[in-house]
């Protein structure tokens, strides 16, 4: 929706009300206790559900940075954004570890938990506190958006369909669902998922760059092809994995095939 909105609204705009939608979920999250109430909170409020390239944030900054690169720059300039966010995202799940780290010093896990949804907020503010330096940009006039597309319209179409199916697809191995099987299946302790899921992120970072490298002299579109399916390979068989080692190394694997499609 928010992507839709950035072509007829102020990006500036649209990702400060973002901004303020991660600060109130997150708040909310440390200070209701019911259960019913959290679940429409998680429903209503979460910014990026899956932890992965999908995200109320990407489409506007996509938006706000291709106005400052040329055609030439703009994969490498995507592989280098995707670089920073997905460091980032390794480091937070080295930090759901906390809760487990402050255990010896009294604190119980549902406190640290808390502290991290307050953590969480504080972090939407700093981030809104960037995004107020955006320079204003007039919307977009209406006139002539039927044709934007104009003859790549049907190219254009065609990829929004294989990339609903690959979002669909995703939607069945989102992070927090990985987590729980780990938990269920190996019995993961919250500190050792934090551990894996950083390594993890480590490895779909440095995967940018080298998709940024591998398209230069394959092309876009195999770099896509030939990376998705051993991706998909390894998830299919660390379901069948008997042992958590194994498990583990193919989850690594496809942690740097899966997301090298998206710069």
């Amino acid at each position: 929706g928010f992507g839709l909105l950035g072509a007829r609204y102020d990006h500036r705009q649209l990702l400060l009300a973002a901004t303020s939608l991660m600060v109130a979920t997150g708040v909310a999250f440390a200070l209701v206790h019911d259960y019913a109430l959290l679940l429409v909170i998680a429903f209503a409020g979460t910014i990026n559900p899956s932890a992965g390239s999908v995200s109320v944030f990407v489409p506007l900054e996509h938006a706000v940075l291709t106005r400052e690169v040329t055609d030439a720059a703009r994969t490498k300039m995507f592989a280098r954004y995707s670089l920073v966010g997905a460091l980032a995202g390794a480091v937070g799940a080295l930090a759901s570890a906390t809760p487990d780290l402050l255990a010896p010093s009294g604190l119980d896990q549902l406190t640290g938990i808390k502290a991290m949804f307050v953590l969480y907020a504080l972090l939407g503010l700093l981030g809104g506190l960037f995004y107020a330096r955006i320079p204003r940009r007039r919307p977009t006039s209406d006139t002539g958006t039927a044709s934007a597309l104009g003859p790549s319209r049907n190219i254009v179409l065609k990829l929004a369909a294989l990339f609903s199916l690959d979002a669909f697809a995703g939607g069945f191995v989102v992070q927090s669902l990985l987590a729980l099987w780990l938990f269920e299946k190996f019995d993961l302790s919250l500190s050792e998922a934090g551990f894996f899921f950083f390594w993890s992120g480590v490895l779909s970072a440095f995967s940018f760059p080298v998709a940024a490298w591998l398209s230069r002299h394959i092309g876009l579109i195999n770099t896509m092809v030939f990376t998705h399916i051993p991706s998909s390979l390894a998830l299919m068989l660390a379901a069948l994995a008997p042992t958590l080692l194994l498990t583990l190394a193919l989850l690594l694997v496809r942690a740097a095939l899966s997301q090298m499609d998206v710069p």
